[in-house]
């Protein structure tokens, strides 16, 4: 092995960062060697965010040095760590919804010509080149807004390496990916370190962790606890390691004894922004102590049909019936009042409030109740209190978070916040889309049996996930959705893995 190859793309030796109190980085190490790709696992708030945005420059730790290809730098802002070479692609993506991919890879670093005026044709030749080095297939003139998540991601990466980057960073980025994604995304990162790229993935996913990782570096409550050689262990062993605890990697649960049907949908048309049909002639029941999951790609209908139930988009056509009433087309305050609880599948831009404090967020749908406000006057001692209660019950760190913004929290515990409220407003419905999206074994554990245990005190459960492996096993009944339509429903463990990735894909079944 070269020198070169021994030679650490990135060390970051003894970081420490405190926000007031609480020690988010205590100490911590990482050591990357150069063309390798290297895993960063934790729990939700043990530091792993946080730790990467020091090394881009969004933070500045309170002590500690980096070291980038064997060279000390000072990385005071993202300015000096692109010139360093890194380039970091958000959980959340930084990417103008009605721009083209292209001018959002060029924002910030347009090509002019030698009169000022900017070359688009030039930078787009460049985005190109980039596309078909490492197969990262886009269309540089379609607009963001119209394409899928996946291609999103793919366009922050293009980004990142328009500007340069060398090493890249990647937080959670199969969280919102479907399993055809998720290969491709894979082959991607195998083609960039054969390029001698340098890759850093935040990730909660064990499986993908032992697809693509050599080596993986553990956090824990802000303390570095091991690197390990990612050949050396297994799943549960880095499930373990950490959480701190054993934890049980398989869903147990007994079956379901569903009562009256609790919530229905007949023919349900919605169309899309573009004034297309998303959602075609639907229907779909679920009755009280049920889950039912809905299982498809990104982009058949999934979206629009949450947005229909929930009063955010007027359905053309079709019926929403909540206990035996009609539901559709009236409004968000309609949803709520009937007892349907949402679990949005963007928990920024639609499940929470960033600039409001944890405890507001947790009464955003109640505050009107006695309780919470009486005459117009705010309760903030009781609002305070179930804050607090549901900060404990729900694990959400760090503790004692209760005057913090929500932004403030690290995206798994935003989530967190989000299930929290919704699960304690009691609904007959609760609508739960990717719900573990970014969330950590330990902590996706809890989700699914807290959803189990709804669904056992009675609770009607509609679960989309474009995880197969979650919607398979915690669903009692599985529907699956191609081109805004249910092809087909089955019972848990009546269908296997590859029979619902072909329908999910368009297929059929053989007969």
């Amino acid at each position: 092995m070269s020198k070169d190859q021994n030679q650490y793309a990135v060390e970051m030796r003894n970081i420490t960062k405190s926000f007031g109190n609480f020690k988010a980085l205590n100490n911590v190490q990482l050591h990357v060697r150069k063309g390798s790709i290297h895993s960063i696992l934790g729990e939700n708030g043990a530091g792993k965010s946080t730790l990467m945005n020091v090394l881009y420059g969004l933070l500045n730790a309170d002590e500690g040095e980096i070291f980038i290809n064997g060279k000390q730098v000072d990385i005071k802002n993202p300015n000096v760590a692109i010139e360093s070479g890194i380039g970091m692609v958000h959980q959340h993506f930084m990417l103008i919804d009605n721009f083209t991919i292209a001018q959002n890879i060029l924002l910030g670093q347009e090509v002019t010509n030698k009169f000022g005026f900017m070359n688009m044709e030039k930078g787009k030749k460049k985005i190109l080149e980039i596309i078909e080095k490492y197969g990262l297939e886009v269309d540089p003139d379609a607009v963001i807004s119209d394409v899928s998540i996946g291609t999103q991601q793919k366009v922050e990466i293009i980004k990142a390496l328009y500007r340069g980057a060398d090493i890249l960073i990647m937080d959670e980025p199969t969280a919102v990916l479907t399993p055809q994604e998720i290969k491709e995304f894979i082959n991607i990162m195998h083609r960039l370190i054969a390029d001698d790229k340098t890759v850093i993935i935040i990730t909660h996913k064990l499986k993908e962790i032992k697809e693509m990782a050599e080596k993986c570096t553990i956090l824990r409550r802000g303390q570095y606890i091991e690197t390990v050689d990612v050949d050396s262990v297994g799943e549960c062993d880095l499930a373990n390691l950490m959480v701190g605890r054993q934890v049980n990697l398989d869903l147990e649960k007994t079956e379901a004894c569903p009562g009256d049907v609790v919530f229905e949908i007949e023919n349900l048309n919605v169309k899309n922004e573009q004034g297309q049909y998303a959602v075609k002639d639907l229907s779909l029941k679920i009755r009280k102590g049920e889950i039912l999951g809905i299982a498809g790609i990104d982009g058949n209908g999934q979206k629009e049909l949450v947005e229909s139930i929930t009063n955010l988009k007027n359905t053309d056509s079709g019926i929403i019936r909540i206990n035996g009433k009609d539901v559709q087309n009236t409004c968000p305050k309609t949803s709520l009042d009937h007892r349907i609880a949402t679990i949005h599948e963007d928990r920024q831009k639609v499940g929470l409030v960033l600039d409001f404090t944890v405890a507001e967020n947790m009464v955003l749908e109640t505050i009107k109740e006695d309780e919470f406000s009486t005459r117009g006057k705010i309760n903030k001692e009781n609002i305070d209190k179930q804050a607090c209660e549901l900060i404990e019950k729900f694990d959400i760190r760090p503790g004692s978070c209760e005057q913090l913004p929500v932004r403030g929290l690290s995206g798994g515990n935003q989530q967190k916040v989000i299930i929290a409220r919704e699960i304690e407003n009691n609904p007959d419905l609760l609508i739960a889309v990717q719900p573990t999206r970014g969330l950590d074994v330990g902590a996706i554990e809890y989700i699914h049996n807290t959803l189990i245990e709804q669904r056992d005190l009675g609770k009607a459960i509609l679960l989309i996930s474009y995880e197969l492996d979650e919607v398979m096993s915690v669903s009692d009944t599985l529907a699956i959705i191609y081109d805004g339509s249910i092809v087909d429903t089955f019972k848990q463990g009546s269908i296997n893995e590859q029979q619902v990735g072909l329908l999910m894909a368009g297929g059929q079944l053989d007969a």
